[in-house]
């Protein structure tokens, strides 16, 4: 039985009456005063201003302690009360994302199964691709597909496709991916999407094809990129468009995975699905491995180790498209230098055609991303004759 401290909530109340601006602390300690005597009204207001002292700390210790307090009193809150579910996936949302900051990955799991019970199953699904667990990933993907996630949505489609990829799944994940094409060549028809956004899904589309086995069906999305190219590099887009940069980015990124280290429970890499919200232990394990890429490429440019120089700086450039892939501001400026080095590293490799055609379609679709068609298409063009596609 909870005692009520009537004098406390005679103060809160004046607080909250009264003519001056509390403080945010102020104010939360008021609604946890009030919660206790009138929960129906005070605890969704409680849980919204933790959330904001969350949002406004620096110290990790103090986030989990607020979070975990949130989503206490998000639990508590009835359950005809609007906005109930928001309020519980937010307090969840915010608790799981703290206790993944201090590596708490058992404690932050339980959370994000609690998230999935209350219909968000997103966030479970990339903690488990964090650690490899890329089939359990993809069934909860298909799940929330089959329950009302819009159907042809690129984020949700490129998640799933790349968990079934990763799960060694290569054809269930092409026939996912397939269908996101297919929707998005019925919006370019309409000029309801971009030319840009179906070439990167095309290129994307033929690495899945090459990873799988299948040659056809890798050259037969090169030849459909490179006539799309054509039409941007002779007529540009028939509309413009707002930013569209993380499209790009979350495909280049996803095309890097292979290269990287595989992910486990004990050392888990971020869920290449997605370019954002990971989990800031996934995102340190990443960002952290820089210096050592690095010492490691000069090592190899000194000895003059061409075939995996290449290779490791086109790591080095994932990484610096993690950190400003969807900045617009001098995009083509920052990016430049690291796709010219790209070509320029590969062209001398005379024996290697494929690893120049690569960097060559890298810089191609950077240049799609930048509006230099024209560029774009030649670059695509002499990978295309590197592969022989016909």
């Amino acid at each position: 039985m909870v005692t009520i401290d009537h004098d406390a909530v005679l103060r809160a109340r004046v607080l909250l009456l009264g003519s001056g601006r509390p403080g945010q602390a102020e104010l939360t300690d008021a609604y946890r005063v009030l919660a206790e005597v009138s929960p129906k009204a005070y605890l969704p207001k409680l849980v919204g201003a933790l959330l904001m002292l969350y949002y406004r700390s620096r110290d990790p210790e103090a986030a989990v302690a607020l979070t975990a307090e949130a989503a206490r009193a998000a639990r508590r809150v009835e359950a005809g009360i609007p906005d109930r579910a928001d309020l519980l996936c937010r307090a969840l949302d915010a608790h799981q994302a703290s206790l993944f900051a201090l590596g708490r990955r058992a404690e932050a799991h339980a959370v994000c199964e609690e998230l999935a019970e209350a219909g968000l199953s997103e966030r479970l699904a990339s903690a488990l691709a964090e650690e490899g667990r890329f089939r359990e990933a993809a069934e909860l993907d298909e799940k929330s597909a089959r329950n009302g996630i819009p159907e042809h949505s690129f984020w949700n489609r490129v998640r799933w496709a790349a968990n079934l990829e990763g799960a060694g799944m290569h054809d269930a994940a092409s026939a996912v991916f397939g269908e996101l094409l297919e929707e998005t060549r019925r919006k370019v028809a309409g000029e309801h999407t971009s030319l840009a956004i179906l070439t990167w899904e095309l290129v994307h589309f033929s690495r899945m094809r090459e990873a799988a086995g299948d040659g056809a069906g890798a050259s037969a999305a090169r030849r459909e990129a490179l006539s799309v190219l054509e039409e941007l590099a002779a007529t540009g887009e028939p509309k413009n468009w707002s930013c569209i940069l993380d499209w790009w980015k979350t495909l280049f990124i996803l095309s890097g995975r292979a290269a990287e280290p595989a992910a486990s429970p004990e050392s888990p890499m971020p869920p290449f699905g997605r370019a954002h919200r990971w989990s800031r232990e996934a995102r340190n394990n990443f960002d952290g491995m820089l210096p050592g890429l690095e010492a490691e490429a000069a090592a190899l440019h000194e000895a003059d180790r061409l075939p995996e120089l290449v290779d490791l700086r086109r790591r080095i450039v994932v990484r610096a498209v993690v950190r400003d892939g969807d900045r617009p501001y001098r995009f083509e400026e920052r990016f430049t230098p690291y796709f010219d080095e790209g070509v320029a590293l590969a062209r001398r490799l005379p024996d290697d055609p494929a690893r120049l055609a690569r960097a060559l379609m890298d810089r191609s679709m950077f240049l799609v991303a930048a509006r230099s068609f024209v560029p774009a298409h030649a670059d695509f063009a002499e990978a295309a004759a590197l592969l022989q596609d016909r």
